[in-house]
């Protein structure tokens, strides 16, 4: 398991909630009902309502959940590859990659062709199938929307999509 920049925004929520945020903005709404909570930015209004939910929130989430989420690394590299959530600034090694790059990148890691020390296994940027490309593998095919959730297998030089059916 990586962290992902949706995890890291509902941590950032938990420790100080914000109505403008990617956790009440993207997927929030659907995280709280899984633990029994009812989040309708629409209704976050004043302070208050935000104080009201973000209190249920913290009630309602077992600490053993938040010290998971605390505990993911932003990447880990395996053989010829390198696993992160978004992607990488190229150019630079992957050794010092900026934390936010490896949750948020997009431009210029996808539009890029330069060769990279391993290649990087990534989600974060939705495709109808997954896309290789000689310096990447982008596996996200947007489960939370089409119900397809995409896998890479890797053994040895030989690599392999296991997809669901939508």
């Amino acid at each position: 398991m990586l962290a992902g920049n949706h995890d890291v925004e509902f941590l950032a929520f938990l420790d100080h909630p914000s109505s403008d945020g990617v956790f009440v903005n993207s997927g929030g709404n659907a995280a709280a009902r899984s633990y029994g909570v009812k989040l309708n930015r629409a209704k976050l209004k004043t302070d208050a309502d935000l104080d009201q939910v973000h209190r249920k929130l913290v009630a309602a989430v077992p600490s053993a959940h938040v010290d998971f989420l605390k505990g993911l690394r932003h990447a880990v590299s395996f053989g010829d590859y390198f696993f992160c959530h978004a992607g990488v600034r190229p150019g630079t090694s992957l050794d010092r990659q900026d934390p936010d790059d490896l949750l948020w990148m997009r431009a210029p890691f996808l539009d890029s062709l330069m060769p990279l020390e391993k290649v990087v296994v990534h989600g974060h940027t939705i495709s109808a199938k997954p896309e290789e490309r000689i310096n990447r593998i982008g596996i996200d095919t947007g489960a939370y929307r089409t119900g397809r959730l995409t896998a890479l297998v890797i053994d040895g030089d030989h690599r392999a999509f296991l997809s669901t059916k939508a």
